[in-house]
């Protein structure tokens, strides 16, 4: 999966990966070429006295070392270039892929959990190129090269090699058989980490008012012991191996100064050749230590490369078709025709065979008992949810048909919780509309009944909104979202019981002044308040996702029982009456 995935990936940063590998493997050679010199310079000077050649050969060994130092801070440089620019491609892929998703995929694979998967997982990828890239190319290159100039120096003493190189590989496999699963098992629990403290951080205002601080204190505890026993073991696992690493490496070191000793002895071997063996032997013995650290990146890399992938394989269930039809133009009339919808899952149909047209200058109420479907319909229109039965048509043309970039671009949406992003008030309104004046904006404000608000404000159109705008109360957060959808002057608004966090006065007012700057519009509301709708042009009832009733408030009055109800448990029976 992580071949697959930087196949992919590095394709664009082929010239900077060739760089690095040459830079790294003249580095390597010339690291091959030092204790030849070292050996050089103990036999041919140390040995004869020839102080003039010792200065020569130490010169050079001093110009390959600053060559060397120079060639890995060039070599380091392009790899991050590389390693870096992988990770901000990929992080934006994933992004991007998830823009795609319906609400289906998103809940699916969870908002921690995609959260984890484009920063953690990531860094896992990128953090594992930027080492692969140094040392995964120098450490099979120091190691063959090491092999082949011990082998050079002496084949008797090169034996031991037969015996050091199996039990280093078999350490490295252990920690490879034993260490994937368990940093797999690591991305789980980060996920669950992120999910937990999201969930205190977002509800924190219900966690002290229920009294349950102690409760989810206890909650993420657990769940971060459980991410640390994990860490623990695959810690006790490199505990064991390095240390083993090193006792062979060490052990290694005294079997070479024991045999080469008895060859140095009996004349078979030079004390400079002697020398260049040790640290030819070191080299390969530190080559095979950098595939260990490779080996410590390797399975949480592959693992967070399985995670990744996981998100680029998702199929959304809700995408453009093949070849988008164009509605010959943009009235605004919205056709259930025989619409039933259900949740994946789902016993029985959330709505089940809705027959209505929602026609330009009007406005057309929603309201039913709770969980009657209201919100649920009005999310068919935009394409969150596709029609489980029948035909959905916008401007003519089925909404499956259209492309989402088409069918939005003519939707104004005030959902239900009305969310603001971080920046300034001007960038909220401008959302749909990034042309929009000051002067449309103060003017949408106006008609939002917003503008006495912002103007208090120190900055106005400049103040600062916090994430979700939780800096602003629930009824300017209402108000904002309204003149969001009126800067982008659509052909349909939805407003989505967008109207329950203002007193009955300021709902008034806003009624009236949106019916002149909607009145070619097709205008859905979906309220629970009957206050906010029996002035409406049309009123749909539901109940149990069924339409019992259509027309306005006085018609309905006198032929529908539900509405009826739903009158007299807000008004009264005066109201009724």
């Amino acid at each position: 999966m992580l071949i697959r995935l930087l196949r992919t990936y590095l394709r664009p940063y082929v010239r900077e990966v060739v760089i690095v590998v040459v830079l790294v493997s003249i580095q390597s050679v010339a690291n091959l070429y030092l204790p030849n010199l070292n050996a050089d310079i103990i036999n041919n000077g140390v040995a004869k006295g020839d102080v003039p050649y010792i200065w020569r050969t130490g010169a050079v060994m001093l110009g390959v070392a600053v060559g060397m130092g120079i060639i890995s801070v060039i070599a380091v440089y392009w790899a991050s270039i590389a390693s870096m620019g992988v990770g901000r491609d990929l992080r934006g892929a994933v992004f991007g892929k998830v823009q795609t998703f319906s609400t289906r995929e998103l809940n699916q694979l969870g908002t921690s959990s995609l959260i984890t998967r484009n920063t953690n997982d990531v860094q896992q990828i990128q953090l594992f190129l930027q080492i692969a890239l140094t040392l995964l190319v120098a450490a099979p290159i120091m190691a063959v090269g090491g092999v082949i100039m011990a082998l050079r120096v002496d084949v008797q003493l090169s034996g031991l090699l037969l015996v050091i190189l199996p039990i280093m590989a078999g350490i490295v496999a252990f920690m490879l058989l034993k260490g994937v699963p368990l940093f797999r098992a690591m991305q789980s629990k980060i996920d669950r980490i992120n999910r937990v403290l999201r969930e205190q951080i977002m509800g924190v205002r219900v966690i002290r008012a229920f009294n349950r601080t102690d409760y989810e204190q206890t909650r993420f505890e657990d769940a971060n012991a459980d991410l640390t026993s994990t860490a623990l073991r695959v810690n006790r696992i490199f505990v064991v191996a390095f240390p083993a690493l090193m006792a062979v490496m060490n052990l290694t070191s005294v079997a070479v100064l024991w045999f080469g000793g008895h060859l140095v002895d009996n004349g078979s071997m030079s004390i400079g050749n002697l020398t260049a063996f040790m640290m030819y032997i070191i080299q390969i013995l530190f080559s095979v230590m950098m595939a260990v650290a490779m080996v410590i990146l390797v399975p949480r890399a592959e693992a967070s490369a399985g995670r990744i992938q996981e998100v680029f394989t998702t199929v959304p269930s809700i995408a453009d078709p093949p070849k988008p039809a164009e509605p010959a133009t943009s009235t605004g009339l919205v056709e259930f025709k025989a619409v039933t919808f259900g949740y994946p899952g789902g016993e029985h149909p959330v709505l089940e065979d809705l027959n209505f047209e929602l026609r330009a200058g009007q406005t057309t109420a929603i309201i039913g008992g709770t969980g009657s479907g209201k919100t649920t319909l009005l999310d068919l229109i935009p394409r969150f949810f596709d029609v489980s039965a029948g035909t959905l048509l916008v401007d003519g043309v089925d909404v499956r048909q259209q492309s989402l970039e088409r069918l939005w671009s003519v939707i104004g949406l005030v959902p239900q919780r009305a969310y603001l992003f971080s920046g300034t008030i001007a960038d909220n309104l401008r959302f749909g509309n990034e042309q929009a004046t000051d002067e449309e904006l103060w003017h949408a404000l106006e008609v939002a009944q917003a503008r006495e608000f912002v103007v208090a404000l120190p900055d106005g159109l400049a103040a600062p909104v916090d994430q979700g705008g939780t800096n602003l109360s629930g009824g300017q957060r209402q108000r904002l979202a309204i003149a969001r959808a009126l800067v982008k002057r659509p052909a349909i608004y939805l407003f989505d019981d967008c109207f329950s966090a203002l007193d009955a006065g300021t709902d008034a007012r806003l009624r009236a002044a949106l019916r002149p700057e909607t009145k070619e519009a097709t205008v859905v509301i979906v309220a629970q308040r009957v206050s906010t709708i029996m002035h409406a042009d049309r009123i749909i009832v539901l109940d149990d996702g069924r339409v019992v009733g259509i027309g306005n408030h006085k018609e309905l009055m006198a032929s529908c029982e539900p509405y009826r109800e739903i009158v007299d448990s807000q008004l009264g029976a005066e109201a009724v009456a």
